[in-house]
């Protein structure tokens, strides 16, 4: 599928797929974006020790490496697991100059389906997986975060169906906190039948309006 390299707003870069028209991020600042929505709203929201970090869509890689920036900088023990169905090649991640950090670059040469330590403090696995084939018995259940970052509905309708929540809610664990970009009344409704609490909150500077963020109770 081909990806076209766009710079945003706020100066960091994002892909464009032609196909689906639609871009990885937001054209109003890709790292501003992922920033407030997964990292803000979501992780430092958890006040669990350790942290297991659910991310559906892994794409460039981004979310997965402000989790890890953010583990260095609080101490906070993260076990994170990313789930993608179209891995991205190196070469193209590495023409986003999203950072010169290392780490970054050991993300996405690792091998997918096996769990390594980057840091002390931080256990990395990316699976390829197709997120519409989940049921609640794939993956173990206790999930503290979940980050929801799937192409917009319209784009990928059918990563946005009310049983794929439903499994979300069985994998999360009471108390643990849901952050998507999407803030259509559908979406949020849907959310709530499959049992999480619903919160409608300010989107990310410049961008948009609104984002949600759902919490298991």
């Amino acid at each position: 599928m081909k990806r076209i390299i766009e710079h945003t707003a706020d100066g960091s870069a994002t892909l464009f797929v032609p196909k689906l028209n639609e871009h990885y991020h937001s054209v109003k600042g890709a790292r501003t974006e992922s920033q407030h929505i997964f990292i803000e709203m979501g992780l430092k929201r958890s006040s669990v020790q350790p942290v297991h970090l659910l991310e559906i869509g892994f794409g460039t890689g981004l979310n997965a490496y402000l989790t890890l920036v953010e583990a260095q900088k609080n101490k906070k023990q993260i076990y994170y697991t990313g789930l993608e169905l179209y891995p991205l090649e190196w070469n193209t991640i590495e023409q986003l100059h999203y950072t010169d950090d290392p780490l970054f670059r050991e993300m996405h040469l690792l091998p997918w389906e096996e769990e390594t330590n980057i840091l002390p403090n931080f256990a990395f696995l990316k699976k390829q997986f197709d997120f519409t084939q989940l049921t609640s018995d794939i993956f173990p259940a206790g999930f503290d975060v979940i980050y929801f970052d799937a192409f917009a509905p319209e784009k990928q309708p059918e990563m946005w169906k009310q049983e794929l929540f439903n499994c979300l809610y069985s994998l999360i664990s009471p108390g643990g906190i849901l952050t998507t970009y999407c803030a259509k009344g559908v979406i949020r409704r849907m959310f709530q039948q499959a049992g999480f609490v619903m919160e409608r909150l300010p989107g990310p500077p410049n961008g948009k309006r609104e984002i949600l963020r759902g919490t298991k109770r």
